[in-house]
């Protein structure tokens, strides 16, 4: 094999800024451990073979090989050692598998020494600024990233909360109220907000300061709040959160509803917003309100007893009126409770603000949220629905592109109106694919199948009886009544972007049929 080196008595020369991660991810996909590949390595070739610390090295690019111990590692993992040289930096060779876990693929940070802590800490800011996203924005992909890898699980949170609502479920305002009170929190209501503080924070019409956390632990609910119970439970609980997660430290606590929340919840005017400045106190406090947030949910609705809840309702939305909840948050929590954890989760504004984004199985954005998008699909539910309001809930089952492979997904989205009188749409949604493997079928021969109808029919399809039964049996085993209600809908074909269209003929054919759609993040 080391003929196909070269002259195996010099270096590897500069071809080796990948071979540690395709050395690393050769093992995990094998499931060996450093100690096994040694191992391994020392029956080929006991005097050329890594030790268990060198190897490490190797993989983390602190070190290079020699020809003689790349050859053993090669022939332990049947390969060329050519293959291990940036000649050949295959992609799926680069990018370490997630397996089970959900959120969108990542990219490779290869070469390692090109993403080092100093040179990102440089490029970072200066990356933000030509892209027109704020340092506060880019907390946020972070917190998402974090939230979506790890598909919503954040066990110490439940435990927090579980800790102080002893898994009661429904909670009544006045048992939340006594809760905050013995987290040494003061209540008080008010009618209009301090000028001050409407200058501050950069409060506009189309929002509603709902509560904030004031001085001397004290935290102040609006008086709107007393006709809006729901609302009320979920702001007196993130406060709860704050308190015992954070320990009444001081940091600001505003909760808001509406179409600028965001400006308004960090606490800056828009010029301060657009700043590329990453301030590690932003994103501090990004940090705890989500955690707060998280904390709510599962104090309002804690794990065991809300599953238990959704599985004899079959997960329809309108679960949430039992439990005295909004819909976002019942929805929101769908995707931590539940046992199936291939979920989607938006919430969206006309025309096209994504306040919130969960995305555990992957899928891609309907539109952006951080620029302007010329050719958004009009075809996702949530789409639809901004544009043409219906009453009640409305199931859809989609086939979209990922990855040049088609998906089947599912969802039910309902209208709102927020305390600002703004109109938006929540939808929650799953990706069957891994449910409809999990039965032994092949979940992409199916797709493709709904696809092909889909596109001869110029972009939706009536099921035929076949297909219909086999997703009615997934959704029924699933336990998920509007998947079974999106079975019995025709398939829209959908994509992520217009450019993308799979239509025959394209939804954005001609120039004169692409709509030009400003995003405000």
């Amino acid at each position: 094999m080391k003929s196909v080196l070269g002259n195996n008595s010099g270096s590897l020369g500069r071809k080796t800024h990948l071979l540690g991660t395709k050395v690393r991810n050769l093992r995990k996909r094998n499931n060996l451990t450093l100690d096994d590949l040694s191992s391994r390595c020392i029956r080929f070739d006991a005097n050329n073979a890594p030790s268990v610390s060198y190897l490490s090295m190797i993989e983390r690019g602190k070190r290079v090989p020699s020809w003689d111990m790349l050859d053993v590692i090669a022939q332990v993992f049947q390969k060329e050692p050519s293959w291990f040289l940036d000649d050949e930096p295959e992609q799926d060779d680069i990018i370490i598998d997630k397996g089970s876990h959900g959120g969108i693929s990542g990219m490779p940070l290869e070469p390692s020494f090109l993403f080092t802590n100093d040179i990102l800490q440089i490029a970072i800011p200066e990356m933000l600024s030509q892209t027109g996203i704020s340092g506060r924005q880019f907390a946020h992909l972070l917190i998402r990233a974090h939230q979506e890898h790890h598909q919503n699980h954040f066990p110490d949170l439940e435990k927090a909360a579980e800790e102080v609502g002893m898994k009661r479920m429904p909670l009544s305002s006045q048992e939340l109220m006594i809760l905050a009170q013995q987290q040494g929190l003061t209540i008080k209501w008010f009618s209009r907000l301090p000028k001050s503080f409407a200058m501050e924070y950069g409060v506009q019409n189309t929002s509603v300061v709902t509560s904030y956390l004031g001085p001397n632990n004290t935290v102040y609910l609006n008086k709107l709040l007393e006709k809006y119970e729901r609302r009320l439970k979920y702001d007196i609980a993130v406060h709860i959160g704050h308190s015992v997660l954070h320990n009444n430290d001081g940091l600001k606590s505003v909760l808001v509803t509406g179409l600028n929340q965001y400006s308004v919840m960090q606490g800056g005017n828009n010029q301060q917003l657009q700043s590329s400045q990453i301030n590690t106190r932003d994103i501090l406090q990004a940090w705890r309100d989500f955690e707060a947030s998280f904390f709510a949910g599962a104090l309002l609705c804690p794990k065991v007893p809300f599953r238990q809840l959704l599985d004899r309702n079959g997960y329809e939305i309108a679960t949430h009126t039992q439990v005295g909840v909004s819909a976002s948050v019942a929805m929101r929590r769908m995707t931590a409770v539940s046992p199936y954890k291939h979920w989607h989760y938006f919430d969206a504004y006309a025309p096209g603000k994504l306040k919130a984004v969960y995305r555990g199985n992957g899928i891609p954005l309907p539109w952006g949220n951080m620029r302007e998008v010329a050719d958004p699909c009009q075809h996702w539910a949530v789409f639809r629905m901004i544009n043409t309001p219906v009453k009640g809930t409305s199931a859809q089952l989609s086939i979209l592109n990922v990855g040049n492979e088609p998906r089947i997904y599912c969802c039910e989205s309902t209208n709102v109106t927020d305390m600002a009188k703004n109109q938006h749409v929540l939808c929650s949604g799953i990706d069957l694919n891994p449910a409809i493997n999990a039965q032994g079928v092949d979940a992409q021969e199916i797709a493709h199948d709904i696809k092909q109808l889909c596109v001869q029919g110029g972009g939706s399809a009536q099921l035929p009886a076949s297909l219909k039964k086999k997703l009615q049996s997934v959704a029924r085993i699933l336990n998920i009544h509007w998947v079974e209600r999106g079975v019995l809908t025709d398939p829209r074909l959908i994509c992520s972007r217009g450019a993308e269209c799979p239509r025959e003929p394209s939804c954005y054919a001609g120039d004169d049929n692409v709509i030009a759609t400003s995003f405000i993040a």
